[in-house]
């Protein structure tokens, strides 16, 4: 597609880190669901044995958790609470069905913001939860009623987070280009409109300002250099 038709909506590091969390939440899920569902065991080969995947299960875990730490700092101020979201969420069956106006919607709509808060606070509790079982380490500090509610919320959380993102796949493909985003990092100029149509009016004004900036500046660079007035001599003439 052409270029001119695309704006950027996430940097290549984002990317790259979001991609990375993905590969290692899938391993950490498969490792963890062959624990409790006997029938899943064989998800097991993946690591080769049992025994490589309870070794690599909690690390995989702290990397996506630091992951998530990095893309906290990237996008949480674009996913706090406005009145506006409100909005969105009286018009979820219509945005759900494609069938919508403009929202006034900036980068992110409060599905995606509730999405962006779930995954961070299942995965902190996973981790504290996690380090608690973790038997080479932690696990002794505890007694044995914390480590069995530790256990529970452990799986809880897990179960909660699986569902949570396979909504998140779902949705993904379903509201059409979104994908894109988070493949490529461009999406549609209509994309944008249609789903964030405040983000790309701020966007469009910012692209605007820094063009400005940079026409105006060879102009200024360029203008001949007007000599200062002589002040002696113009008091000699007088």
């Amino acid at each position: 597609m052409r270029k001119d038709l695309m704006i950027k909506r996430t940097p290549l590091i984002d990317r790259l880190c979001h991609w990375s969390m993905v590969v290692c939440f899938f391993l950490v899920a498969m490792s963890g669901l062959s624990w409790v569902f006997p029938s899943l065991n064989w998800l097991n080969r993946v690591f080769g044995t049992p025994q490589m995947a309870r070794l690599l299960h909690p690390i995989f875990g702290i990397v996506v958790f630091l992951a998530l730490c990095f893309l906290f700092v990237r996008f949480v101020k674009y996913n706090l609470f406005e009145k506006e979201d409100a909005i969105w969420v009286k018009n979820a069956p219509a945005v759900l069905a494609g069938d919508h106006k403009p929202l006034r919607i900036g980068k992110y709509n409060a599905g995606q913001k509730v999405l962006f808060w779930g995954i961070m606070s299942l995965i902190t509790i996973l981790l504290i939860s996690g380090l608690m079982m973790w038997r080479a380490y932690f696990a002794h500090l505890f007694p044995i009623p914390v480590l069995r509610w530790a256990i529970l919320a452990h799986a809880v959380a897990g179960v909660s987070l699986m569902l949570l993102i396979v909504g998140h796949i779902y949705l993904a493909f379903w509201v059409k280009g979104s994908i894109r985003g988070m493949v490529t990092g461009y999406v549609t100029h209509k994309w944008a409109r249609t789903h964030h149509d405040r983000w790309h009016e701020q966007l469009l004004a910012k692209q605007a300002g820094s063009t400005a900036a940079a026409t105006a500046s060879p102009k200024a660079k360029g203008k001949p250099h007007q000599p200062a007035p002589n002040r002696k001599k113009a008091k000699g003439a007088a």
